[in-house]
């Protein structure tokens, strides 16, 4: 019997998948317990409609990621920062700071885990940070770090 897993399933499927099963596994497990229903022409044709709205959807968020993550390459944040004699910081400046004044100074609102840096930035001047906007998607954007 064929059917529409509606959960993911160990051992048959993820959720959406149309696998084929024993009549009496669908009948005395997967169907009391609402982990499938069976694969008529309607449910299937659902289904299809479901799957196309869902990549429609991800193209869209595609772009608009794509969109963003030109507007970000674009950027450049300045971060105001106590130094010492020789141009370290006092402290350093990290992801969220960077989040901070970019939604402060640029309007744009990022979460910080979203600003990758391999390590908090400690001395003045000018340092490229990479920003994953969507998971295939990556910007670079510019950070300047002034004196106060």
């Amino acid at each position: 019997m064929k059917v529409i897993l509606t959960k993911d399933v160990k051992g048959q499927g993820k959720q959406g998948d149309v696998v084929n099963v024993s009549d009496g596994y669908a009948r005395n497990y997967l169907f009391p317990r609402g982990l499938a229903i069976e694969a008529d022409e309607k449910s299937l044709r659902a289904l299809k409609e479901q799957k196309q709205k869902e990549a429609k959807r991800k193209q869209n968020e595609l772009a608009e990621a794509q969109k963003l993550a030109d507007t970000i390459s674009q950027l450049t944040v300045v971060i105001k920062a106590k130094t010492g004699g020789s141009g370290k910081l006092f402290g350093s400046v990290t992801n969220k700071e960077i989040a901070d004044e970019l939604k402060k100074q640029h309007k744009i609102d990022l979460d910080r885990k979203k600003i990758v840096l391999p390590e908090p930035i400690k001395d003045l001047g000018l340092h490229n940070v990479s920003v994953k906007v969507y998971p295939e998607v990556t910007a670079n954007l510019e950070v300047k770090v002034e004196e106060e």
